[in-house]
């Protein structure tokens, strides 16, 4: 897997985009307190879910790997928008 030139930018804007997604389609409600391992992990199942994500093989789903997953459909985001 090779890593993105702007993966981080690209994490926080899957994280953005990721969260008004998951609160606009009524799925959870993230509080002030969760970790951001943690609603990244959500955002993915969700999208993987909702089939607008291809999942990965369960025993190659990690953090990194799901950083990277995110990373590449935010930056797909932002092209389609």
């Amino acid at each position: 897997m090779k890593k993105l030139k702007d993966e981080k930018e690209l994490i926080r804007k899957a994280l953005e985009i990721g969260q008004a997604y998951v609160e606009r389609r009524g799925a959870a409600k993230f509080e002030p307190g969760d970790s951001v391992n943690d609603r990244l992990l959500y955002i993915y199942r969700l999208l993987v879910h909702d089939r607008l994500l291809q999942p990965l093989p369960e025993e190659q789903v990690s953090q990194k790997s799901i950083r990277h997953r995110l990373a590449i459909w935010a930056s797909k985001q932002q092209t389609s928008s």
